[in-house]
């Protein structure tokens, strides 16, 4: 009896155990490559843009940002330097500006992170004026924002702040201060 008769099995099972081995540690880097795919955008955009329009057919708002990153996990839309426009009819538009944003998944709730920008330029009937806060929530249907952060509005010559902010864009506007207001008016 020589070698290979005397050992063939033993030879096979190690064989078989290598190749078992081989295969779970594929099997296993492959998961983790599957795990990292479902936590990452599955689509984006660079130099996005989008317009909605009212029943009418005039612009109703409009949406940019210099990137924007979508997640199917949870269905938000992360949005760099995003810029939001409410159109009001016989109005100057509201402009909102932020550094970076989130839409959740029901496309009506918008979040701005960081610093926001509102501003208003003046038109027929309204005084131009500009908002600074930060931590903005948005709700894009009813035209409506608000936040638990300082905010600090001018309307030449005029200037207001306070600590927590609720404003609706549409007309009758309402902008409400929530707490430590201060102001300084001019009077003509």
């Amino acid at each position: 009896m020589n070698f290979w008769d005397k050992y063939q099995l033993f030879i096979y099972v190690a064989g078989a155990a290598l190749l078992t081995w081989w295969l779970q540690q594929l099997y296993e880097q492959r998961a983790i490559e599957i795990k990292v795919a479902e936590n990452s955008p599955d689509f984006f955009s660079s130099g996005y843009y989008k317009k909605e329009m009212d029943l009418d057919g005039l612009p109703k708002s409009e949406l940019t940002a210099e990137k924007l990153r979508h997640f199917k996990a949870d269905g938000s839309t992360h949005l760099e330097r995003p810029m939001m426009v409410l159109h009001s009819p016989n109005a100057a538009p509201w402009v909102i500006r932020s550094d970076s944003g989130i839409m959740a998944a029901d496309g009506d709730n918008l979040r701005l992170n960081g610093k926001a920008l509102i501003e208003r330029q003046a038109s027929k009937g309204s005084s131009a004026m500009k908002i600074s806060t930060s931590d903005l929530r948005v709700k894009l249907s009813t035209h409506y924002a608000e936040t638990a952060a300082w905010a600090d509005i001018v309307s030449p010559p005029n200037q207001t702040s306070g600590t927590g902010m609720e404003v609706t864009f549409v007309s009758p506007i309402h902008l409400k201060l929530l707490s430590k207001v201060k102001g300084r008016y001019e009077i003509k």
